[in-house]
């Protein structure tokens, strides 16, 4: 990790941290008192560059610079979002903010008000973030694109699955942390330059490029209405903390868009998705928004970002999760099925066991065993992608996903009381 910081210092990028993150797996040790592995989490923050089209390329030449700092001493790193079930997953927090250079050389940072101790943001600042609130339903698609990544956007592990937002605190005077919401204000009434919002969903696999470009888009969009309703800045705050069901001249009305407390520890699954959304559990899900909201997409598409290159990045990322379900999911989980053997011996008499092992298997026929009476889910699912039916095999996907990680458990518990 060390050297890592080292290198990406030499070319030029600026590192600024280094550290091991919450995630990882405790390490084993065998008898002769060595690791046998290695398994952990790291952080690497490198510092913002000039413009998005920089930031983009930065962000592939650190993921080379760190893959090839750690093999060569021997390790291998994983960008993947999601690897191991159980475990925090790899995320890429992505920040973004607007400013202006005046005539005479001055920076302005353009989210900063006139008087940062006593409110958040300018006009152009809260217009940011509702452009993009607003709009993220059909951002997301572009963020989140694999199934890999929508693995890691889940409930918990702090995983920023609500469209929400946290300024920092109740008040601008008494600054606070919330990391459970999708995009984050980041301030310092002592470094008013650093102003900037931080998008907590994007993953190291996720196309930069694309991404900022579709953020910049939703905050233009804001920041046009922001600049046109005439609106003063804390009649922007007042709309941007509605409360569902409260009328609204730019968010929808039956949503809310901030919270200030933690929306997991707050809130149950049922409010969460009334006030915020309801986050999409594949990647047919997700790209389902581009037509569900077509007024949404209508507002982001552009000369610069044509509609017909959002389709084809669509297509793309649709024919993938279909090849990745079929051929790389499915055989992964078959194989997990038939390696959850019966491990008592017939006729035991520990009734406990044979029940577990009873539900167990009745499970495993469920997922990986056509019968006369019915097919498996997984032939169901290659079924329903032979046929083009998404919709079908997007929602056996994720029961798929739920009774194997019931699988997962059930025989856990088992196999450690058999012996």
């Amino acid at each position: 990790l060390e050297q890592t910081v080292e290198r990406l210092e030499k070319y030029g990028l600026e590192p600024e941290m280094g550290h091991k993150e919450v995630g990882g797996v405790k390490a084993q040790i065998d008898d002769s008192g060595k690791l046998t592995f290695v398994l952990e989490q790291l952080e690497v923050d490198w510092k913002y560059a000039s413009d998005p089209v920089q930031t983009a390329d930065n962000e592939i030449a650190a993921r080379i610079i760190v893959r090839e700092v750690f093999r060569e001493n021997g390790l291998e790193v994983t960008f993947q979002a999601k690897p191991i079930h159980g475990v925090a997953g790899s995320g890429e927090h992505t920040h973004f903010g607007i400013g202006a250079i005046m005539k005479n050389g001055k920076f302005v940072n353009l989210f900063n008000p006139d008087d940062m101790k006593s409110e958040f943001l300018s006009a152009v600042g809260y217009g940011a973030i509702m452009g993009i609130l607003k709009h993220y339903e059909v951002i997301n698609p572009f963020v989140s694109s694999t199934t890999d990544s929508l693995n890691r956007l889940k409930p918990g592990f702090e995983a920023p699955v609500c469209i929400v937002t946290a300024l920092g605190g109740e008040t601008p005077d008494v600054p606070t942390r919330n990391r459970s919401v999708l995009a984050g204000l980041i301030r310092d009434i002592a470094s008013p330059a650093a102003t900037r919002f931080e998008l907590r969903a994007p993953n190291p696999f996720t196309n930069t490029y694309i991404a900022i470009a579709m953020c910049y888009l939703g905050a233009l969009d804001g920041i046009k209405y922001a600049l046109s309703s005439g609106k003063s800045t804390a009649e922007l705050l007042a709309e941007l903390s509605k409360k569902p069901g409260e009328d609204a001249d730019y968010l929808e009305k039956d949503r809310a868009y901030r919270s200030e407390v933690d929306v997991f520890e707050n809130f149950s699954d049922e409010e969460r998705n009334a006030m915020f959304g309801k986050a999409p559990r594949t990647v047919w899900e997700n790209f389902k928004a581009l037509t569900t909201y077509p007024e949404k997409l209508d507002d982001l598409a552009c000369d610069a970002f044509q509609k017909r290159i959002m389709e084809s990045f669509k297509l793309g990322a649709l024919s993938r999760w279909a090849l990745e379900l079929q051929y790389r999911i499915i055989p992964e989980n078959l194989s997990k099925v038939i390696a959850a053997e019966q491990l008592h011996a017939d006729g035991d008499s520990n009734a406990l066991e044979v029940e577990r092992w009873t539900k167990i298997n009745a499970l495993r026929t469920e997922l990986g065993r056509d019968t006369e009476k019915s097919l498996s889910i997984f032939s169901k699912i290659k079924q329903a992608l032979a046929a083009d039916d998404y919709d079908t095999a997007s929602d056996l996907m994720v029961e798929m996903s739920d009774k194997m990680d019931q699988l997962t458990d059930m025989y856990y518990e088992y196999s450690h009381n058999a012996f």
